[in-house]
Order: C-alpha cells, then structure tokens, then sequence
C-alpha cells in the first residue's frame, strides 16, 4: 500500500496540479485574465442568483386566454367542415363563454352535421388498457339544432401540462439567446413557471422578452372597406380589424385565416436597411413556408399583406412581385436592441398561452457579495479550526492531512471551474461540510495507524495495515453519502441542487485526496525518513 510506481505519482501530482492551475483564474480580475497565453485555462466559476444577484420572475399560465384562442381556432375549424360540399346551413357560429357554438338551420340534416363535426372534439390520449379515450372537447347536440363545444376537464388538464411543458422549452431558448449563464427554468405547481436569471442586469427587458407570446402571423388585407369603415359597421365574415404599432395606431381589415405563421420560420437575424440604414429583422422560411410565400405573392400581386406579432400590425406592405426566395424581411422604425429583441423572439418561437408575472425579484449584486464573504468567512474559520486540531490531535501526521485538505479545496474549486456548475449560497455550505468530511477520513485512518502501532506493529506495517482496514469503512460512509446527494439532485431544484453538486464533487476528491493524496504523502516521508516509532 505504501508503495507507488513513478508513473503513479506523476498521475497523482498532475490531478492536484490540474485542480490548482484550473482555480486560478478565480482569484484575478475578468479583465487580468484576458493577458493571460491561451494555453493557460480562463474560465470562472459560476456564481447562483444568490451570489451573483440577477433576476427572479414567477410566471402563470393565462388559462382564460388560451381557451378563448383555442375556441376562435375551433369556430374556424367548424365554419371549414360546414362549408364543405354538400354544404350544411347554419346561423349564429361564434364563441359564448368558454363554448363554441353554432345553430344547424335544416334539422333534417342535424345527424349529418354532427357527424361532420364529432372528429373536431379532437381526441388526445387512448388509454389501450381502460379501453378510455380522452377528448379535447366535448360535444352536445340539441334537438333544436344548437351545437356546442365546451372544454373536458380531462382535456384541458392535458393541454395546460403540455403548455407548462412547451412554454418552458420555448423560455429556455429565449433567456438563453441574452447569454445569461445557467439560468434556472423549471415547472412550479400545475400553472406556474419559475424563471431564475443569474447576473441579469436588466430585470424589466428579462420580463418583457420573456412575456410577449410573439405569434407571428401573415394576413392577407381585405381591401373590401377600410380599417375606419371596418371598426365604425360590422366587417365582412371572416374577417378582423387590428390596429397597427404606429403612433398613432392605424386600424387594418385583415382576413381572419393567416396565410402562414411563424412555425413555418427557421432563421431570423437582424441587419441594416441599406437605404435608410435603420435596423430590420431578416427572416427566412423553411421549404415548406417557402412554397406556401411564393405562392401567396404569386397569386396577390398588386395587393397589399400584413405582418403581424400578437395581433398588432407590424408593416403592410404591397406585394410588388413575387417572392420565391423563401426570405423577407421586417421593417418598422425599431431601435438595434428592439430588432434583436424581435429576431431572439422569432427565433426562439411562439409562447402557446399568455404568461402573467405573479411574483418578481430583483437581487442586486450587494445582497450576493455579502454572502459571498460570509461563505469565505465561514470557510475560514471551519478551515483553520480543523487545520489546529489535526495538528494537535495528530502531530506531522496531522499536517500531512491539512495539506491534503488544502489539495482538495483546489479539487473541488477546479472542479465546478472546469464544470461550469453553479455555485450558489447553499453550495458553500455543502464545500464547509465538505471541509470536515475530508479531515474525517484521515482521522479513520490516523487512529486505525495507532491501534495497529499499540498492537506492536512496526511503523511501516502498522502504516500499511491502517490505510488498508480503513479504506472499507471510507468507501461506506462516502457511498452513502454520494447515494443521498444523487437523490438531491434528482428531486431537489435551484439551491438544493447546488448543495447536491458540491456535495458529490466534495465525495469524490475527499477520497482522492484522504486516501491517495495523503497516503503519497506519508509513503514518501516513510521512504526519506524510516521512522522506527511513529509521531502520532
């Protein structure tokens, strides 16, 4: 046990190395670092919401808002199977309430309508083993001809867990087009989404980026009336007046059926309008919105097009001629950071509901740097206590097991270095609980050295048979703690997984640094040495 290949204790000089070199970087300035040759790492450590201030947001899904959209898609999806050939009569299609309605004129063909209609309930899940099929809708029919469509409680509970799900996908990829760095995104509750932005300095554009839905739909414009004409008499069926983003805004008459939406996007970018050299976004369609474009603005010359985001009129502009590029570009008096808002918002996709902030944060960085020295603080002083009592309880064994403890502090911070891993408030107090369980290690095997010695062992054997019988009881102890750290992490969220990371990393160059580190160490100062009685 006492003996070590050269190779060996080249490989175990160059981890702790490693570990010290990939630290480094912590202890200077951003702008040091830039100095510094590129072979040399340059990473820091990431720092929580907690350390480093930042951005807080809890966000609810608007329920009420999705449900009147989804029944304004339905009322369109009834008015297409109505219309069908042979075509159905009917009076009164619109939304009342949370119901889609309309009134079949000719009952004899009531049957006939409600078959045209049943597959709009639109089933969801087929449950192979109940034999149970769920529906979206639900479906009545009366003998006076009134069809309703009203939501299922089992369908609407699917669809709000798969919005929760689509909303956090699409918050993700938007936080993460700013840069911010390990931001925290996760479910809370049935409706609710927590949104932690670490080293956010701008709450109030977080918000906003976060919040708009950024539907982008392209409407035809109904050129029948005027958008004035439209809001002062009742507009044409299948039609709608939107007002534009001017100020002041204008009102357009726009058919209500979009003639491509922002799924059918794969790129958007901002650039400078060569003519005016303002800001506009860039767009471009995948091949199948390519082929819908070019053949919309083939068939509309001469006529003018809205481009709309959350139904407010961006720019409507008159096809010239027509466009088979599959690109475009948007253009509307924007500013260079609301240009790439918007192109971050394209990019990322469209929120399926409308998001509501019931509570929000601001943490500066005060409240983080004050933990941040009392985390030092803290560590110091659980440091230099152990540091003491190794050394009097232990005498040079005790010192060799303060320099491994030194080693693995440089681990475990080269470690979440080298990782990227956050370090947040609770994280700290998981490397002070490290701090002891690396010197617990060493004091198993130092008093497990001293049974051996008082048994009559000579110094090396009694050395040798120490780090022996204690590596089993580390293994144990270090296993079960590693067991409970990965529940941590799988269960816990934010701080608790932070406490969890720095708990394993601490696990593992504990029993690097107690076992293999010291145990160098000690076997060196045996070969220089050749003690006869041990100092301990």
């Amino acid at each position: 046990m006492l003996y070590f290949a050269r190779w060996k204790i080249a490989l175990i000089v160059l981890v702790v190395a490693a570990g010290i070199v990939t630290t480094l970087p912590n202890f200077f300035s951003a702008k040091t670092l830039e100095s510094w040759p590129d072979f040399l790492p340059r990473n820091q450590m990431v720092l929580g919401l907690d350390l480093q201030g930042g951005a807080y947001l809890l966000y609810e899904i608007d329920q009420q808002d999705y449900i009147e959209k989804r029944m304004k898609a339905l009322v369109g999806d009834i008015r297409a199977a109505l219309r069908e050939n042979p075509r159905i009569g009917y009076t009164g299609l619109g939304v009342q309430g949370d119901a889609a309605q309309v009134r079949i004129r000719d009952l004899t063909r009531l049957a006939e309508a409600e078959e045209r209609l049943e597959p709009l309930v639109n089933p969801l899940v087929s449950n192979v083993f109940s034999g149970q099929q769920v529906d979206e809708f639900e479906l009545s029919v009366s003998d006076d001809g009134l069809v309703r469509f009203t939501y299922s409680d089992q369908g609407l509970t699917d669809r709000m867990t798969n919005i929760v799900q689509q909303s956090i996908e699409v918050i993700r990829r938007r936080v993460d087009e700013l840069g911010t760095t390990e931001p925290n995104i996760q479910r809370q509750g049935t409706d609710r989404i927590l949104v932690e932005a670490p080293g956010e300095d701008d709450p109030e554009r977080l918000k906003d980026l976060v919040g708009q839905t950024a539907q982008l739909t392209f409407h035809m414009v109904d050129t029948s009336m005027s958008g004035d004409q439209a809001m002062q008499s009742r507009p044409p069926v299948g039609t709608v007046v939107m007002m534009s983003v001017d100020d002041p805004p204008l009102p357009y008459l726009l058919e209500e059926t979009p003639l491509l939406a922002g799924e059918d996007l794969v790129d958007a970018q901002v650039s400078f309008d060569q003519r005016s050299n303002e800001p506009v976004v860039n767009f471009r369609f995948n091949t199948s919105g390519a082929r819908k474009f070019a053949t919309v603005t083939q068939q509309n010359v001469g006529r003018p097009f809205a481009i709309v985001l959350d139904e407010e009129v961006i720019s409507a502009p008159v096809i010239r001629e027509p466009i088979t590029g599959g690109s475009g570009q948007i253009s509307g008096n924007f500013t260079v950071e609301g240009a790439n808002d918007l192109a971050v918002l394209l990019r990322a996709g469209a929120l399926p509901a409308k998001l509501t902030v019931i509570e929000e944060r601001s943490i500066g960085p005060g409240l983080g740097a004050d933990s941040i020295e009392a985390g030092k603080m803290a560590s110091i002083i659980a440091g230099a206590l152990v540091i003491i009592f190794m050394i009097l309880a232990y005498g040079r064994f005790g010192v060799i097991a303060d320099v491994a403890l030194v080693g693995n502090m440089f681990l475990i911070f080269g470690a979440l270095t080298a990782l990227q891993a956050t370090l947040t408030l609770p994280g700290i107090a998981g490397i002070v609980l490290t701090i002891g369980m690396a010197v617990d290690a060493n004091v198993l095997i130092f008093e497990r050295i001293r049974e051996e010695a008082r048994a009559g062992r000579s110094a090396i054997t009694a050395i040798d048979a120490g780090y022996k019988r204690a590596l089993g009881t580390i293994l144990d102890a270090n296993i079960t703690t590693l067991i409970a750290a990965v529940i941590l992490f799988q269960l816990g969220s934010g701080p608790v997984r932070g406490f969890a990371v720095t708990l394993a990393i601490g696990i593992f160059t504990t029993v690097f640094s107690a076992f293999t580190f010291s145990r160098l160490m000690v076997a060196l100062w045996v070969r220089y040495r050749r003690p006869s009685v041990l100092p301990i």
